[in-house]
């Protein structure tokens, strides 16, 4: 009888649970339990079936010392690891009507996920940061010192400082840009933009730079407006960045094309959708980069993406503005052929 109440109590979880009576036996396992160890731990002894030191330990505390306490209980398999976050209880029969020790497992791999790219994300930005802070520091040592009387060294340091300082200034700006919309990607848009006006606005902001290498910068596609729900600064932002990416990777003397197009969505984009494509015709990447390309910091060629000025973070602002409106970002490109950053939203 105890095993039948225990075990229909453990059932009302939805997240594993095992009940393991004073002898050290499963007792009981819920669905979700028996799902995670395995339909053969019931009636199997505790350290036959969970294994791990650490929860071991923990639990036979409890037995001993009848307090709870916590531990992790890592299973690995080809998808990776999942890692749980087990809660230790001792239960007496007012509980469940039978003596032994309560175990909940609850699934943190978000949370640890969540921490590693917490620490990669800081890594990342002091690592960016570091490299021009040094060369300042440097140069700052030099003019004090040996250049101090060097009207020429002194001119060639000063703008070095400038543009490392610049530098540092872009990646603060990018960074907080990040930061708000991120903060921004589960509130929908209410406004209607037209992405035509946008578009014009991007090319009237760009031209005269990219006239300067010889770009030849053009809007392409169907004509007339071109409605969606979106936040018209953002998508601004959005179009921008690539555009200037386009420029700058693209080539001097190239050209650079942003196509607008009406289509019928795909996959999980139903209905009538807007697609703009920035063309470019440069050296192209290498498809292996292409699902890394909105990851933060990362950058197919990192000395020139510094010396252009990149932050290796334009992209994946660019992801977060999409998805708060809804929309898709495809990315498709070949070494030799150029590339194509294709934008998709819903139209209004």
């Amino acid at each position: 009888m105890p095993y039948v109440i225990a075990g229909n109590l453990l059932e009302t979880v939805p997240e594993p649970m095992v009940l393991l009576d004073t002898e050290g036996t499963i007792a009981g396992a819920n669905t979700p339990a028996r799902a995670l160890l395995g339909d053969w731990i019931r009636g199997r002894n505790y350290v036959t079936a969970l294994r791990q030191p650490a929860l071991l330990s923990r639990i036979e505390a409890a037995f001993e010392n009848g307090t709870g306490s916590e531990a992790r209980f890592v299973q690995s398999d080809q998808a990776g690891e999942t890692v749980f976050r087990v809660t230790i209880r001792p239960v007496t029969k007012s509980t469940v009507r039978y003596d032994g020790v309560l175990l909940h497992f609850q699934d943190i791999t978000h949370l640890r996920e969540a921490e590693e790219m917490r620490r990669d994300f800081v890594a990342n930005v002091s690592h960016e940061l570091r490299t021009p802070l040094t060369a300042i520091l440097g140069f700052i040592e030099t003019l004090r010192g040996p250049a101090r009387n060097d009207a020429v060294a002194q001119e060639r340091f000063l703008g070095i400082m400038e543009d490392e300082a610049r530098r540092m200034n872009r990646m603060i700006q990018d960074l907080l840009s990040l930061s708000r919309v991120e903060g921004q990607e589960r509130m929908r848009p209410q406004e209607t933009v037209d992405l035509a006006d946008v578009l014009s606005g991007v090319v009237a902001s760009l031209k005269p730079g990219a006239e300067e290498t010889g770009n030849q910068l053009q809007i392409d596609g169907e004509g007339g407006p071109l409605p969606v729900t979106g936040d018209a600064d953002q998508l601004t932002q959005v179009f921008l960045n690539l555009t200037e990416n386009a420029l700058k990777y693209g080539g001097g003397g190239r050209p650079v094309i942003l196509r607008a197009s009406r289509t019928m969505g795909t996959g999980t984009m139903k209905g009538p959708v807007i697609r703009v494509d920035v063309i470019d015709r440069g050296d192209g990447i290498d498809p292996l980069h292409l699902p890394r390309l909105t990851e933060r910091f990362y950058r197919v060629d990192t000395h020139r993406s510094r010396d252009m000025g990149g932050t290796g973070l334009g992209l994946a602002i660019v992801k977060h503005i999409v998805n708060r409106h809804r929309g898709r970002l495809r990315i498709s490109s070949e070494p030799g052929q150029g590339s194509v950053f294709s934008v998709i939203l819903p139209t209004s």
